[in-house]
Protein backbone atom coordinates (compact mmCIF):
# COMPACT_ATOMS: atom_id res chain seq x y z
CA UNK A 1 0.00 0.00 0.00
CA UNK A 2 3.06 2.18 0.86
CA UNK A 3 4.23 1.62 -2.60
CA UNK A 4 1.31 1.96 -4.12
CA UNK A 5 0.60 5.70 -2.74
CA UNK A 6 4.03 6.66 -2.89
CA UNK A 7 3.35 5.69 -6.96
CA UNK A 8 0.37 7.66 -7.27
CA UNK A 9 1.82 10.93 -5.37
CA UNK A 10 4.60 10.86 -8.22
CA UNK A 11 2.36 10.44 -11.07
CA UNK A 12 0.83 13.09 -10.26
CA UNK A 13 3.98 15.04 -9.24
CA UNK A 14 5.26 13.97 -12.38
CA UNK A 15 2.52 14.95 -14.39
CA UNK A 16 2.53 18.54 -13.14
CA UNK A 17 6.42 18.96 -13.51
CA UNK A 18 6.43 17.70 -17.46
CA UNK A 19 2.94 19.73 -18.14
CA UNK A 20 4.95 22.71 -16.65
CA UNK A 21 8.03 22.14 -18.96
CA UNK A 22 5.93 20.96 -22.29
CA UNK A 23 2.54 22.31 -22.52
CA UNK A 24 4.06 25.82 -23.87
CA UNK A 25 5.95 24.17 -26.83
CA UNK A 26 3.84 21.29 -27.45
CA UNK A 27 -0.11 22.39 -26.73
CA UNK A 28 -1.40 19.42 -28.69
CA UNK A 29 0.42 16.62 -26.60
CA UNK A 30 0.56 18.04 -23.16
CA UNK A 31 -2.76 19.94 -22.95
CA UNK A 32 -3.81 19.42 -19.21
CA UNK A 33 -2.42 17.84 -16.28
CA UNK A 34 -4.42 14.79 -16.12
CA UNK A 35 -3.52 14.26 -20.17
CA UNK A 36 -0.13 14.38 -19.08
CA UNK A 37 -0.72 11.28 -16.89
CA UNK A 38 0.12 9.10 -19.42
CA UNK A 39 3.46 10.37 -20.29
CA UNK A 40 3.80 9.86 -16.33
CA UNK A 41 2.41 6.79 -16.02
CA UNK A 42 4.81 5.27 -19.04
CA UNK A 43 7.96 6.98 -18.01
CA UNK A 44 7.55 6.08 -14.51
CA UNK A 45 6.45 2.21 -15.42
CA UNK A 46 9.48 2.59 -17.89
CA UNK A 47 7.26 1.04 -20.80
CA UNK A 48 7.87 4.78 -22.47
CA UNK A 49 5.97 3.28 -26.02
CA UNK A 50 7.40 7.31 -27.09
CA UNK A 51 4.25 8.61 -28.33
CA UNK A 52 4.59 11.68 -26.51
CA UNK A 53 7.89 12.37 -25.33
CA UNK A 54 9.48 15.79 -24.47
CA UNK A 55 11.66 17.80 -26.69
CA UNK A 56 12.77 21.12 -24.30
CA UNK A 57 15.83 20.95 -22.02
CA UNK A 58 14.16 21.58 -19.04
CA UNK A 59 11.57 18.55 -20.02
CA UNK A 60 14.35 15.97 -20.83
CA UNK A 61 16.18 16.49 -17.59
CA UNK A 62 12.61 16.05 -15.90
CA UNK A 63 12.16 13.16 -17.87
CA UNK A 64 15.52 11.48 -16.59
CA UNK A 65 15.05 12.28 -13.35
CA UNK A 66 11.38 10.53 -13.50
CA UNK A 67 12.83 7.36 -15.16
CA UNK A 68 15.47 7.01 -12.84
CA UNK A 69 13.01 7.51 -9.74
CA UNK A 70 10.52 5.47 -11.67
CA UNK A 71 12.99 2.60 -11.42
CA UNK A 72 13.27 2.82 -7.52
CA UNK A 73 9.23 3.68 -6.70
CA UNK A 74 7.66 0.73 -9.54
CA UNK A 75 10.20 -1.34 -11.15
CA UNK A 76 12.16 -2.60 -7.73
CA UNK A 77 8.91 -3.33 -5.62
CA UNK A 78 7.49 -5.26 -8.71
CA UNK A 79 10.55 -7.42 -8.45
CA UNK A 80 11.01 -7.39 -4.66
CA UNK A 81 7.09 -8.53 -4.63
CA UNK A 82 7.58 -11.43 -7.94
CA UNK A 83 10.36 -12.80 -5.59
CA UNK A 84 8.18 -12.84 -2.47
CA UNK A 85 6.13 -14.59 -4.35
CA UNK A 86 8.03 -17.15 -6.48
CA UNK A 87 9.08 -17.84 -2.55
CA UNK A 88 5.89 -18.69 -1.42
CA UNK A 89 4.81 -20.56 -4.33
CA UNK A 90 8.22 -22.98 -3.67
CA UNK A 91 7.37 -23.44 -0.48
CA UNK A 92 3.96 -24.48 -1.07
CA UNK A 93 5.66 -27.12 -3.44
CA UNK A 94 7.60 -28.71 -0.71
Amino acid sequence: MIFAGIAFFMIYISSVGIYFFENPVQPEKFTSVFHSMWWAVETLTSVGYGEIYPVTIGGKIFTSIIAITGLGIVAIPSGLLASALTRLKKKDND
